[in-house]
């Protein structure tokens, strides 16, 4: 008991109370501390910048000059295109944008030249018509001949580059080659696209595996609906303006992908939108560049209203064809508003063109034609056709889907399927001066006749064969006093079929 307090108290072996140890000085300061949450964070930062430096990377065109002159683009007689010199803003780039349709022969029908002012988020997409005529050596002079005519493959990609170059006086900064199924893709990638369809659009053809029937108004459409929109042409609802129409449809449609693709929430859907760029675009852009195009799309604020889709400024018209030996429609640029068109927006360079910077073909009165480069590079066309006495010929023009163009070399192309071939040597026809006599041709009927003591005849499909040959007989045709005479024999084809030209009747 202790004897102060009165109370009892536990033996000896009581423990006692557990004394708390002192808390330990943190060896940091608040300040400290402070600092180490910020490194944390910048380490956090450098590693998404980092990160997004690998992912969104800026075109860089000085890596795209060529290093030796070898590597430069050749073109030839006619004038070189501008491809280089003081830009009118920091960012502004060009893009050829070539839509390669592989279920109708590969033909690059659809081509865009796009440029793109990310300084001031400002872009114009113009699309040039595929009837275009084009400054080339051989006969049909059309824009969507020259891929075939040259090949295919990088070959005829790199010529179409070099028209196009010439066309509007510069060369584009970047190209971009797309299969048409890449557009289903994408459109699928998005979870379709709602868009107001032109027009009622039923359409079937077994050989380009187009099986078309959509119905007109405002619509989601996934990406099969949304290949055969921008596919469409013909048929029974065909556009009457052929391929105007669809190219018309094609920029409203782009509008509209445009326009849902810049929503922020696409940005989540990169890896399949990277997928589908792996696999059916053909371009010297990486993917990290056109991330970093769309990253500055989408966050830089361009809005659709930013964007000019045009048509390229054109009027209709007509020249003579060696090959066919009738006139064939085409289309050239309106000179003047194009080079409006290529100074105010198209070009990315400060400096002014002029019309000799520009390879636009025209048509004369007399029937040659022209380029305000003051070059042709087909001398033959650059003369007025010259006039067979009292001869006649259809006016019929040749749809040049299901026709055929020959090359120098004599090889027969089919615009629309890529097929070659060559001429055929043999038939039979009296002939003038060496020409061809007897002709196949696509002129729904049959055509003879005797003009000028001359004997022809022409049935069927002419573009797919032309036969003839050099025979004369007892009543013989004669031209410029000469008789032809002997046995039939078949000519060697020659470079390019030499035939006289006849000039057509007026036409309103």
């Amino acid at each position: 008991m202790n004897r102060e307090t009165g109370k009892h108290v536990a033996g000896g072996n009581a423990k006692r109370p557990r004394e708390k140890k002192p808390k330990k000085t943190s060896r940091l300061t608040r300040q400290q501390k402070i600092l180490i949450v910020v490194a944390v964070l910048l380490a956090l930062v450098l590693a998404v910048v980092v990160a997004c430096q690998s992912l969104f990377v800026k075109p860089d065109l000085e890596t795209k000059k060529p290093e030796t002159e070898e590597e430069e683009l050749d073109y030839g007689d006619g004038v070189r295109p501008r491809s280089d010199g003081e830009r009118k803003s920091e960012d502004f780039y060009t893009v050829l944008i070539l839509g390669r349709d592989t279920g109708g022969g590969g033909n690059t029908d659809t081509m865009l030249l796009a440029s793109y002012d990310v300084t001031n988020q400002k872009a114009t997409v113009m699309s040039i018509p595929r009837d275009t005529m084009v400054n080339v050596n051989w006969d049909v002079k059309k824009i969507n001949s020259v891929y075939n005519m040259n090949g295919g493959g990088d070959k005829g990609i790199k010529a179409l580059y070099q028209e196009i170059s010439q066309l509007v006086g510069f060369e584009p900064d970047y190209q971009v080659v797309v299969e048409w199924e890449a557009v289903g893709e994408i459109v699928d990638a998005m979870g379709g696209v709602y868009f107001d369809v032109p027009r009622d659009m039923d359409y079937e053809d077994p050989y380009q595996d187009l099986s078309i029937h959509i119905k007109k108004g405002y619509q989601k459409l996934n990406g099969e609906q949304a290949m055969g929109v921008i596919r469409f042409r013909d048929g029974v609802n065909g556009y009457s303006n052929g391929d105007i129409g669809r190219i018309e449809t094609q920029q409203a449609f782009l509008k509209a992908v445009l326009e849902q693709m810049l929503q922020i929430q696409n940005m989540t859907k990169i890896s399949q939108f990277a997928k589908v760029f792996q696999e059916n675009v053909t371009t010297d852009l990486s993917f990290q560049n056109i991330l970093w195009f769309a990253q500055k799309a989408i966050l830089g604020g361009l809005k659709v209203e930013n964007v000019n889709f045009v048509t390229m400024p054109y009027k209709g018209v007509s020249a003579w064809s060696r090959y066919y030996q009738q006139n064939l429609s085409y289309v050239v640029p309106v000179a003047d508003e194009l080079l409006e068109l290529v100074n105010n927006e198209l070009s990315p360079f400060k400096e002014v063109f002029t019309l000799s910077d520009l390879d636009i073909m025209y048509v004369n009165s007399d029937g040659s034609i022209g380029s305000t480069t003051g070059h042709v590079e087909d001398s033959k066309a650059a003369k007025p056709p010259v006039k067979n006495s009292g001869s006649s010929t259809t006016t019929t023009t040749p749809d040049p889907d299901t026709e055929t163009v020959t090359d120098p070399n004599g090889s027969v192309t089919t615009p629309e399927t890529g097929e070659t071939g060559h001429q055929g040597s043999t038939g039979t026809g009296d002939q003038t001066g060496g020409e061809t006599g007897s002709q196949t041709g696509n002129e729904g009927g049959t055509q003879t006749g005797d003009p000028s003591g001359e004997t022809g005849s022409g049935t069927g499909n002419e573009g797919n064969a032309q036969t003839g040959s050099e025979s004369g007989s007892d009543s013989g045709a004669q031209t410029g006093g000469e008789t032809g005479s002997g046995e039939s024999t078949s000519p060697e084809v020659p470079s390019e079929p030499d035939i006289s030209i006849i000039e057509p009747a007026p036409t309103e």
